[in-house]
């Protein structure tokens, strides 16, 4: 038995190599334990021939070398493999984190010790001497050595469980909050088409009240070309501003069949000045329709508009004569300019800029470039 007093001495210390294995998640399946176990295996096979070689010319002292390295990673395993993972079920890294380096200091600190004190009495019950040297200066550093590597590793395997776990979890919120915008983008754009088929049926039915067939048939004709860069453009988040210009002018089209006169509009937009432009889809067309809804227009005192592109400073301006009217209950939800403001800040840290200016009520655009 004296040929097993080497490895009682180095199996504490060489042993602690099987934790980066060990100090994983506790396996969750068969196939998970039968290959934990043959890591634990395999490297007690590796560390009981480092440790004692000697052990080699005698398959006893060899057997007592291995059995014990393997009951002392095996114990090393079960403390910072279940342990740890009842401790994630009940504290999670991400949210106090914290307090669970504590926690987990303590159970692989407490547990170790646990299993680092037991091998060692295993060890001294099989070479027949008393539980007593386990407190005497001679078991001090074959206790505290293998305590303080245990530790050491335990903090840097967790510490890794940590990065991941917390990599994991920034991944998943930065994934929702981007499905989340998307998601409150689009219902942003949904609000917007509803809105404008509600308002051109409203003309479509003033014409037909007027009993004019042949102008409803020619509005009917262009609403329908106008509706369809509605749906062409419903899934796209910017569209080029020369694009978003012929849909206007269609839309105003529209706009002038049924007022006639009432409305004058004036649009200063070089068509070269165009090309380098994009705006989300129907931003023009809802300030357009802002104007004519929320304002007064007469044959004899014609609404004013006027739209003009401002290169210097990359922006659109829509103005118009101030002539405020009232709406009828359900007739404007108030959430055109609201919705347009929070298209933009999905796409650019530009903000639209809504006032008054000596009696007119100007809205600019933001242009945006790809």
């Amino acid at each position: 038995m004296q040929t097993s007093l080497p490895v009682a001495v180095a199996a504490p210390d060489s042993s602690v190599p099987a934790l980066p294995d060990v100090f994983r998640a506790a396996p969750t399946s068969l196939r998970a334990l039968g290959r934990a176990v043959r890591v634990i295996l395999l490297l007690a096979l590796g560390i009981s021939v480092l440790v004692n070689p000697q052990a080699l010319h005698s398959w006893k002292s060899f057997a007592i070398t291995y059995a014990y390295t393997v009951m002392y990673s095996t114990g090393l395993w079960l403390t910072n493999g279940y342990v740890v993972e009842w401790l994630n079920r009940r504290y999670a890294w991400t949210v106090q984190p914290g307090r669970r380096v504590l926690l987990t200091l303590a159970v692989s600190l407490g547990g170790s010790l646990l299993v680092i004190v037991g091998m060692n009495a295993v060890l001294l019950l099989i070479q027949g001497q008393p539980l007593a040297r386990l407190w005497s200066g001679q078991m001090y550093w074959q206790v505290l050595m293998p305590l303080i590597i245990t530790v050491i590793v335990s903090l840097f395997n967790h510490s890794r469980a940590f990065f991941f776990q917390w990599r994991d979890a920034a991944v998943r919120a930065e994934r929702l909050e981007k499905e989340s915008a998307v998601a409150r983008l689009d219902s942003l754009r949904r609000q917007v088409d509803p809105h404008f088929l509600f308002n051109s049926l409203n003309a479509l039915t003033s014409l037909v009240e007027e009993n004019d067939p042949a102008r409803a048939v020619r509005f009917i004709r262009q609403l329908s070309q106008v509706y369809r860069y509605v749906l062409d453009s419903e899934s796209q988040e910017l569209v080029p501003l020369a694009q978003e210009v012929r849909f206007a002018e269609s839309y105003l089209y529209l706009q002038k069949t049924r007022l006639g006169d009432a409305l004058a509009v004036e649009m200063d937009l070089p068509p070269t000045a165009l090309a380098a432009y994009h705006v989300p889809p129907l931003a023009l067309q809802l300030l357009l329709e802002n104007v004519i809804k929320h304002n007064t227009a007469f044959q004899a005192n014609p609404l004013h508009v006027a739209v003009a592109l401002d290169a210097a400073t990359q922006t659109l301006t829509v103005r118009n004569t101030l002539r405020p009217r009232r709406l009828a209950p359900g007739e404007s939800s108030g959430l055109g300019l609201k919705n347009l403001a929070a298209r933009y800040a999905f796409l650019t840290d530009k903000q639209l800029a809504i006032g008054e200016e000596a009696g007119e009520f100007v809205v600019t655009l933001p242009l945006l470039e790809l």
